[in-house]
């Protein structure tokens, strides 16, 4: 059985109708229905075999469910080089925010001081989800004492895009960063200082999460 059979198999048409939702730029007849779980399960039954090999090989896929198959096995690739190299490959073929969102290779954690030219590079790209994905790996790798810098909150502020993918990550950024480097983050958060859907949908993720304390969740309140 091949992997799209192997998929069809798994599907659950609820399931299906539910994701149509959530990914509205997809045409429906590209969503499977497949739960995150099963893909999981799948790479890791297909992980180093020549079925594999070949699927990673053959882009661009026709479905959700085979992009999302793809970035689980690019996850699992162990030697970062050749996580970087398949990565970069497969980013041009990523059009929905759930397969930008699961691509992120393990490899990279290991390897930040590397990866971060290539991080500042792809927030660069004017393709949508390459910038999202630039965002989101700044996100993961970078707002930790050991590898923040204050100048990566100005360099999300600088994407200036007006697609609504790219602002939602920088917002989710922002929010990430007022739980994660609060002196340095909530500057950003008065008026003027990032643009006024972001700063505002920033400070509305940052209130809901339960990593912002009390006080700073008072402030953010006064700054709306």
């Amino acid at each position: 059985m091949d992997i799209e059979s192997r998929l069809m198999a798994l599907r659950d048409e609820g399931y299906a109708a539910f994701t149509a939702k959530l990914i509205p730029n997809l045409p429906p007849d590209r969503i499977i229905g497949v739960r995150a779980p099963h893909i999981r399960l799948l790479a890791k039954e297909l992980r180093g075999s020549a079925e594999a090999e070949a699927f990673l090989a053959a882009l661009p896929h026709r479905y959700l469910e085979e992009n999302g198959l793809h970035a689980a096995l690019l996850c699992d690739i162990k030697d970062y080089a050749a996580a970087l190299s398949e990565v970069e490959r497969f980013l041009p073929h990523v059009d929905n925010w759930a397969t930008c969102d699961t691509l992120s290779p393990r490899a990279f954690a290991r390897h930040t001081a590397e990866l971060l030219p290539q991080v500042r590079r792809w927030m660069a790209s004017p393709h949508e989800y390459t910038c999202r994905f630039g965002i989101g790996m700044l996100m993961r790798y970078y707002l930790e004492d050991s590898t923040f810098r204050a100048e990566h909150l100005q360099w999300v502020v600088a994407i200036n895009k007006d697609e609504y993918y790219i602002k939602m990550m920088q917002a989710w950024y922002f929010a990430t960063a007022l739980a994660k480097q609060w002196p340095a983050a909530e500057p950003y958060m008065h008026p003027g200082r990032v643009g006024e859907w972001v700063r505002r949908k920033a400070i509305q993720k940052a209130i809901e999460s339960f990593r912002v304390p009390a006080a700073h969740k008072a402030h953010l309140r006064d700054l709306r």
